[in-house]
């Protein structure tokens, strides 16, 4: 393959990445290269000259990016939305999050509890205990990372809880979901796609946003934890 598709993403649907890009190499033609930060980082990078072909992250930073002129408008696309949730290690007793006073006991209770520094769901997470008042009991406790699997510290057993975006939950071997965070307390995050505006794979990129909105890759969302939203709303008209 002589050329790639580049694509930064930030870190909620890198789950579903791993099965679906080899699909899309083998029929598209060309290679995919991948850079993961959470959400936060990939603006900045972007912020800082970075560009590439196409960008997958929360369809607030989708908008803005339009705004700026740093992403076509007319290419922007709803992949899927995914909720945050709570996992511990395989084989463990699962806590009663069921409701808000629920996980403050179970929040309490723990010997430990992982999050992101700078991901969405760690952000949210910060401001949820601040909310519920036992900032500084879990902070205390608290294992920290600026993004990636957070899942991974609790197989490693550096942790006991981990809380982050269900679908990087379910990517991680040894750990099992005991389920999101209570409606009250939910974070809803809405992925999308944009093509840069310098891309010099534009064709690539809306091979692969059609290829995302698939049935076959929703069916595959779905399994990892995403509820798929491309199929329902179409690419928006080009300017």
């Amino acid at each position: 393959m002589a050329h790639t598709l580049k694509i930064l993403s930030s870190n909620s649907i890198r789950a579903v990445m791993g099965e679906l890009v080899p699909q899309f190499e083998r029929v598209g033609g060309i290679g995919v290269s991948i850079s993961y930060d959470p959400a936060k980082v990939m603006l900045a990078r972007i912020e800082k000259g970075e560009t590439a072909d196409l960008a997958i992250t929360g369809s607030g930073a989708i908008d803005e990016l339009v705004k700026q002129g740093k992403i076509l408008a007319g290419s922007r696309r709803l992949l899927a939305r995914c909720k945050v949730g709570v996992a511990v290690l395989a084989g463990k007793p699962k806590p009663d999050i069921g409701t808000v006073e629920a996980l403050k006991r179970a929040l309490l209770a723990a010997k430990s509890v992982a999050y992101t520094q700078e991901g969405a769901s760690g952000m949210h997470f910060t401001k949820v205990i601040e909310r519920l008042g036992i900032a500084v009991q879990v902070s205390a406790k608290a294992v920290r990372q600026p993004g990636g699997l957070i899942g991974e510290l609790v197989a490693a057993g550096k942790a006991e809880i981990a809380i982050q975006q269900i679908p990087e939950l379910l990517a991680v071997p040894g750990i099992e979901l005991v389920g999101p965070l209570p409606a009250e307390i939910q974070l809803v995050t809405v992925t999308a796609a944009g093509i840069f505006a310098e891309a010099e794979q534009a064709a690539a990129a809306r091979s692969f946003i059609e290829f995302l909105a698939a049935p076959a890759a929703s069916r595959v969302m779905q399994a990892r934890g995403l509820e798929p939203l491309a199929e329902l709303t179409p690419p928006s008209a080009s300017r």
